[in-house]
């Protein structure tokens, strides 16, 4: 090895985090070798390839650095891993930068990028993801320096922005996190969140039509009332009417289809 190539070396293992090590065939010999090739040389994919494997515990040690936040770990290693391909792909050695300088921030920041996008239970636009994160940051700042929490005003003014801007911010953070409408509320645990929400109500619907009934029924005489009470609150058969009445269960269906006629006719002429 070159002195100049241990002085690489060296430059690469003072970036790297506590624990990892450069790997020995350092991948900035591999990717100079790479940039010496044409891009269509047929050894070009085994040396990019060698130089992925070298620095993949690199990859591995960032990733498990955010593990615990709620993303499984096997997720954010291969994350991580995309993260270091990126960053093979892109360097460029020319440009005096070690590999290992160049690779951390590349890394972090797609693990960060999937935070972003991939830990939210409702999508929002990335503007608001973004506006959340400057948000939380601008409230560590302030209360701070102020001594005290922020106000909406406070922090409009120190990422200038307007307070609606702010307001519209904290409105989608609360999309960051759901809560499980099993989650229980109640001391014994008995009760869950999901038994506190309302349902539809259908009964609304024939609200209305009750208040419109009593005039309605009002209107039939009273041998039409009987026959409909006995039938629709009493639960009795045409026949069993018609023996209480004294009459034929014929003629009972006629002044129960007489009846409801007219109810549906008086309470029709009430909607209009």
């Amino acid at each position: 090895m070159t002195v100049t190539e241990t002085a690489s070396t060296e430059q690469a293992q003072e970036a790297l985090p506590a624990g990892v090590t450069a790997p020995a065939d350092s991948a900035a010999e591999l990717l100079n070798a790479m940039a010496a090739m044409p891009a269509g040389h047929p050894s070009r994919a085994a040396l990019r390839d060698r130089a992925i494997e070298a620095w993949l515990p690199l990859a591995r040690h960032l990733a498990h650095r955010y593990s615990g936040r709620g993303e499984p770990t096997d997720d954010l290693v291969q994350t991580a891993t995309v993260g270091l391909i990126k960053a093979v792909d892109k360097f460029d050695p020319e440009r005096g930068v070690d590999f290992a300088g160049y690779a951390i921030p590349t890394i972090i920041g797609e693990i960060k990028r999937h935070f972003r996008d991939r830990t939210w239970s409702v999508r929002v636009p990335r503007r608001l993801q973004e506006l959340r994160l400057a948000i939380t940051e601008a409230n560590s700042t302030l209360t701070h320096s102020l001594g005290r929490s922020p106000t909406v005003a406070d922090v409009a003014a120190h990422l200038g922005v307007t307070e609606e801007d702010v307001l519209e911010g904290l409105e989608g953070a609360r999309a960051y996190n759901a809560t499980s409408l099993s989650t229980p509320i109640s001391a014994d645990g008995s009760t869950e969140l999901g038994d506190t929400l309302g349902g539809e109500d259908y009964e609304y619907e024939l609200a209305e039509t009750r208040v419109a009934l009593g005039p309605a029924l009002a209107t039939l005489d009273e041998r039409e009332q009987k026959i409909l009470t006995l039938r629709f609150y009493g639960n009795l058969t045409q026949s069993q009417i018609a023996e209480q009445i004294g009459i034929s269960q014929m003629h009972v269906s006629r002044l129960l289809t007489k009846a409801l006629t007219k109810l549906r006719g008086q309470l029709a002429s009430d909607t209009l």
